[in-house]
């Protein structure tokens, strides 16, 4: 079955090309069938392959590609722990939204392309996970970006969706740099961009700290572009632009964790570089921190959400950073079910509200949408950490391993989950309890969405409850640790780069600290929004000054409107005066007119009169002689 794996990117690859080029002609029963199969069936063969696979790891060639002096580069796939793992969660994640999309999308004039830039998405982000070299990553890496600025700017008759999906794609160019820049130096420094042959060579080289230090910094920056960390998140919230699944799939369970995906690929780099590590968690808290502030004012359901998510992405990076690999990759995998589930969710409240996503607007639809409410509860639960639920097992393991690198960092860590649960829960109860505050209009239109899309939200549900058993971090029984092991073994000696750490009976303290931190935010919460039915601002008018900057999202889309793009604009404008129009169209402009006036010269020579011939050819042998008298 393992031998398969290549069937497992290209049945969304010809998902894609029929439906691309079925266009209209498709029905749309055509195009969900063909849409959801081709992912439906990748996730058989994802789930044939990681049952085969058994904690071992296998290459599988599919051809070969480069082959240029001394890089040699096969298209092939690695198929280890670390990569069934992600495969499974993008194509099980991903069948569950295409079949959600399907009930969302069902009414869109676009929705044959809709399906085929989903299925074109699922493929690269396949081929980045799936990958056998830095190469064919980062051929992965690119594609998601494109599939992603034409899913954000899906409606483009909206000149706003048209801006965020720009500007999506041209922040990501400035991460996408550095880790071009870092895979140059890995080929400089190590002859080779396989996997296998680059890290058996940086094991063996492991007291290079300098080279480390740089190499990991610059793929780090390379995943702040793509996992939305300070300096470079300001495109996600934006990017809720794009259709509510397009959110879920790509900016909640998939896309944004492709960082994370590629620092633990590559954590032989990090394990020898303290100081690139010391910047990978120092990043990934401050912006746990930052975007958790900010969410806690948001009215917008989606933009809540997102920084939600900026959120979460910052304390998997605090993860990665204090060498919690396998706990990172933990959290990507329930921040996967309990996310997507929240976005979902959203999804059949907007559905609901006839496009509304002002929680100012909601209230009261715990009844008119039973499903919704009981599923959005099980996923704020879930993210707020708390026992039995998923997102309380992976947090509680970055915690912990925060705890022992730094206690700032742990306390630090406790204060941003607790931001979550507050503001998780102010959502929950603004936008499901109380008095309806929409219009009437909108209140006798509520019902409960179709089962095309509550069907997804009960199986996300389930998954968000019961998907953090996989790694129950007792020291005895982490499943999720022994099965990735081998992901983390580079050189023939065998010797493992991550090796957990388990604190006990301190962790049940630590443990203890942490659920009752996340049960008084949400206590708080209970008291202002549920109880004391306190509501949000109507306009920035009736803010304070602190509570204003924190809702502008501390103006730092302005910083940079004001300080990068602005000179920048100005520069291109003198450029394009000055350097464009008076040199280089100037010397272009030049050259034309010198072959011109040069073919106007010469085309005198071509007369057609005879004597004028005679008369050239006497002129060319008395020339001729007297160049041979002298």
């Amino acid at each position: 079955m393992i031998q398969l794996a290549w069937l497992i990117p290209l049945l969304p690859l010809l998902g894609f090309l029929i439906i691309g080029l079925g266009g209209k002609k498709l029905s749309k029963v055509l195009v969900t069938a063909v849409g959801c199969g081709s992912i439906l069936l990748s996730f058989a063969v994802a789930v044939g392959v990681f049952l085969e696979l058994k904690g071992t790891n296998h290459t599988v060639d599919v051809f070969e590609w480069i082959n240029v002096a001394k890089l040699n580069l096969g298209f092939s796939f690695l198929i280890d722990p670390l990569s069934a793992l992600f495969v499974l969660i993008i194509t099980g994640i991903g069948f569950l939204i295409h079949v959600y999309s399907s009930g969302y999308m069902h009414e869109d004039e676009g929705y044959a392309r809709y399906f085929s830039y989903l299925n074109l998405f699922v493929f690269f982000m396949l081929l980045l996970v799936m990958g056998n070299n830095f190469v064919l990553m980062f051929v992965g890496w690119e594609g998601v970006g494109l599939c992603s600025y034409l899913l954000i700017g899906f409606w483009f008759r909206k000149t706003e969706y048209n801006n965020a999906a720009k500007k999506a794609f041209i922040v990501n160019r400035i991460g996408d740099l550095a880790f071009l820049i870092g895979i140059m130096m890995i080929y400089v420094n190590f002859g080779s961009l396989n996997y296998n042959e680059v890290f058996e060579q940086a094991h063996a080289n492991a007291a290079n700290e300098s080279l480390f230090n740089t190499i990991g910094i610059l793929l780090f920056i390379g995943a702040c572009g793509k996992s939305a960390q300070i300096p470079l998140y300001t495109w996600l919230p934006d990017a809720m632009a794009g259709p509510t699944p397009v959110s879920a799939l790509i900016h909640a369970a998939t896309m944004v964790t492709s960082g994370i995906y590629m620092i633990t690929r590559s954590s032989v780099f990090y394990v020898n570089a303290p100081l690139a590590s010391e910047v990978v968690a120092i990043t990934g808290l401050a912006t746990a921190l930052f975007a958790a502030t900010i969410g806690v004012f948001q009215t917008d359901i989606k933009k809540v959400l997102a920084y939600s998510t900026v959120s979460q992405l910052g304390l998997m990076f605090l993860g990665l950073g204090v060498g919690a690999f396998t706990g990172g990759v933990f959290h990507v995998m329930t921040h996967a079910f309990f996310k997507a589930l929240l976005f979902l969710c959203a999804g059949s409240v907007i559905h609901a509200m006839s496009g509304e996503q002002d929680i100012r607007r909601m209230g009261g639809l715990k009844k008119a949408l039973p499903i919704t409410h009981l599923t959005f509860l099980i996923g704020t639960l879930a993210i707020s950490g708390l026992p039995p639920f998923s997102g309380f097992f992976s947090k509680d393991e970055i915690l912990a391993h925060a705890y022992e690198q730094n206690k700032l960092y742990w306390l630090l860590g406790i204060f941003a989950s607790m931001l979550t649960a507050f503001y998780m829960f102010r959502l929950y109860f603004l936008t499901f309890h109380g008095k309806f505050r929409g219009t009437h209009e909108q209140e006798h239109h509520l019902h409960e969405s179709p089962k095309s899309m509550t069907v997804p939200l009960i199986i996300l549900a389930v998954l968000a409850v019961g998907g953090g058993f996989l790694g129950i971090p007792d020291g005895h029984n982490h499943w999720l640790h022994f099965f990735l092991k081998p992901s983390y073994a580079f050189g023939h000696s065998g010797t493992w780069i991550f090796d957990p750490h388990h604190f006990n009976a301190e962790e049940g303290k630590l443990m203890g600290f942490a659920v009752a931190g996340a049960l008084a935010a949400i206590y708080f919460a209970y008291m202002m929004y549920r109880k004391n039915n306190v509501l949000p601002d109507e306009s920035e008018a009736t803010m304070g000054k602190t509570q204003r900057v924190i809702f502008n999202k501390y103006y730092v889309d302005e910083i940079y409107d004001a300080v990068i793009r602005k000179p920048l604009d100005v520069i291109s404008d003198l450029a394009y005066r000055f350097m464009e129009i008076r040199f280089v169209d100037a010397i272009v402009n030049g050259i034309g007119n010198g072959a011109r006036w040069a073919g106007e010269g010469i085309r005198q020579l071509q007369s057609g009169s005879l004597g004028f011939y005679v008369f050239m050819m006497s002129i060319a042998a008395i020339v001729i002689l007297f160049i041979q008298m002298f």
